[in-house]
């Protein structure tokens, strides 16, 4: 049946005046359903996937508007097992999903508060000690909770409960020491513990010159939310892993600031920026950390 644009726009608008408020409630539910799945699942394998669903559905709506009866028959035939091949491909994302939506409770959601000034003594110490521990070439792997719990992998290792402290940091990585090996998990600028194992990225495309401290602590941000610092052994490098992504080579004022915008409410890490105790330490050590974006 062939419209005219008049009759299309007729008919647009009769539909239109049938919709109620609830509606317009479910399209806006499900739009926003959509957007966090897209944001979920993008820089991670899953982009690709999803990319390459959306062109088998557009495949698969041409051919029936072609009449390409063939080929609509072998995808409509592909569509029976679509959700549970879906399921199989997308497992990694479905569980992350799911485990941010079980993160809190939503009356814990609405009553969160963060004590910023704690976090910023938190970031501050952080960064000393990461300093120090750039130039003595001490391997170092923090990890900072934010909204996906992490109390399986704190058991992993040792259950501490201690304000996060420059020297602490260092004692704990110290190479001698008998947790320096795991990772250290800090929630609301304590330590929750330290040794603990974190899984390693599924990533076959990072790069070859990292170690298994770089791929636990991208591995670690891939499957939460959490920010994840790391200290090379080798380079004395420092690099922050958030969401699958890595980023190397940082100076200690770049490792603030981006802590900072990270880990501090919004309201608080827009607050004066003027360069004190760090800006300071950054000029008197500078020369043991490598050049950074």
């Amino acid at each position: 049946m062939n419209w005219s644009l008049t009759e299309a726009t007729a008919w647009i608008w009769r539909y239109l005046q049938t919709l109620q408020v609830t509606d317009f409630l479910d399209i806006a539910i499900m739009a926003f359903v959509f957007y966090k799945i897209l944001t979920l699942v993008q820089s991670t394998k899953a982009a690709s996937l999803l990319k390459g669903l959306l062109t088998f559905l557009a495949m698969l709506l041409v051919s029936s508007a072609l009449h390409l009866n063939g080929i609509n028959f072998i995808l409509s035939g592909m569509v029976d097992m679509g959700v549970l091949a879906l399921i199989i491909l997308f497992q990694p994302e479905l569980r992350r999903l799911l485990e941010q939506m079980g993160s809190r409770s939503f009356v814990a959601f609405l009553t969160h508060t963060e004590d910023g000034g704690t976090i910023e003594k938190t970031i501050a110490q952080t960064v000393i000690a990461c300093t120090d521990m750039s130039q003595s070439r001490t391997g170092a792997l923090i990890v900072f909770e934010r909204e996906m719990l992490m109390d399986d992998l704190v058991r992993s290792g040792t259950v501490l409960d201690a304000a996060v402290s420059s020297e602490l940091l260092k004692n704990i990585f110290f190479v001698k020491a008998p947790m320096h090996d795991g990772a250290v998990i800090v929630r609301n600028g304590r330590v929750l513990g330290a040794g603990c194992m974190l899984p390693l990225s599924k990533n076959v495309n990072l790069s070859r010159d990292l170690g298994m401290r770089h791929r636990a602590g991208i591995g670690m941000s891939e499957n939460s939310d959490a920010v994840v610092v790391i200290v090379s052994e080798e380079t004395g490098s420092i690099s922050v892993a958030i969401g699958g992504m890595l980023k190397r080579h940082l100076k200690p004022e770049t490792l603030e600031n981006l802590l900072r915008n990270e880990l501090l409410p919004q309201d608080v890490s827009e607050k004066e920026k003027k360069p004190g105790l760090l800006g300071l330490l950054h000029i008197k050590k500078n020369g043991g950390v490598d050049d950074g974006q």
